[in-house]
């Protein structure tokens, strides 16, 4: 281990503040166990033991502060400083950044119309004017009110979900969608949309009459073949302001409609009769000279 000035003289000042400190410890100790001392020259001796102790303790600290001084000064008078290498940091060149020119698509402009009669479902849920305006009461919504989640499901029973699930598998008929909710109002208008990959399918609003809060339940219905496959989403509002979504998906292809086919019907042949001959008039004599 190679050991320069300036490491010595800093660990000469650590041991002379290290003995400063033992030393004032031993003179404070010395101090307090002539308090207990019942003769006077054991007394008196652990005082002066304890004093000069002190003095010891101080001369040590000034001699720690003298050394961090001093020291290395007088030290290098006598003693020249080796040399020492010095490390001369090459400049690395800074890399400039080249700039690659992208191309800037122009951007064209669409025409939004003022009512979109088919919706479009956003991030965020919305009422669109076309419905709203179909709004038949005035009735002032509760804030408060909430939906449960909504659960989907092929059947139900007394307003409960069987088997509830959010991947139907074709073919479909119906799906039942069951929910709890608290805090309506009667006469309040409330609203579902359905939407299918962002289309609107169907709506339904009206005046709520399922009083403040219990269960309720709502049929999807659909013919066979238009269940396509897809994400569906149900939407509930109060008022204009959205309260729940749910979502499921459908797969699997539908099954193909099969026409109709319309009854045969036998062309009938209907039988015209021959004109019947007129009889010619009677001949109208000549008139008789009268004689």
């Amino acid at each position: 281990m190679n050991l320069d000035i300036h490491d010595a003289v800093v660990m000469a000042v650590i041991l002379a503040s290290l003995g400063a400190v033992i030393s004032a410890w031993r003179a404070i100790r010395s101090i307090r166990k002539s308090r207990n001392a019942t003769y006077y020259r054991i007394r008196y001796r652990l005082v002066s033991n304890g004093w000069w102790t002190m003095v010891v303790a101080a001369a040590l600290v000034l001699l720690a502060i003298l050394i961090g001084i001093l020291a290395e000064p007088i030290t290098y008078r006598y003693f020249s400083p080796s040399p020492t290498n010095t490390y001369t940091q090459t400049i690395s060149p800074t890399p400039t950044i080249t700039l690659t020119p992208t191309i800037t698509e122009t951007p064209t402009v669409t025409l939004t119309p003022a009512k979109s009669y088919t919706p479009t479902l956003t991030s965020t849920p919305f009422l669109p004017d076309a419905i709203e305006v179909q709004f038949s009461t005035t009735v002032t919504p509760n804030p408060g009110a909430v939906f449960s989640q909504l659960t989907f499901s092929r059947s139900t029973a007394k307003f409960k979900a069987i088997n509830p699930q959010t991947n139907f598998q074709n073919p479909v008929q119906k799906i039942f969608i069951t929910y709890s909710y608290d805090g309506m109002s009667n006469g309040v208008q409330w609203t579902m949309l359905w939407y299918r990959d962002g289309e609107l399918l169907k709506y339904d609003t009206s005046p709520w009459s399922g009083g403040t809060g219990g269960y309720g339940m709502y049929e999807l219905d659909l013919p066979a073949e238009e269940w396509v496959p897809g994400t569906y989403q149900v939407i509930f509002f109060v008022g204009v302001d959205w309260k729940v979504v749910g979502e499921f998906r459908v797969t699997g292809e539908p099954p193909t409609a099969t026409p109709t086919p319309l009854p045969s019907q036998t062309p009938t042949i209907t039988k015209t009769p021959f004109p019947s001959f007129t009889p010619r008039s009677s001949d109208t004599k000549w008139p008789t000279a009268t004689r």
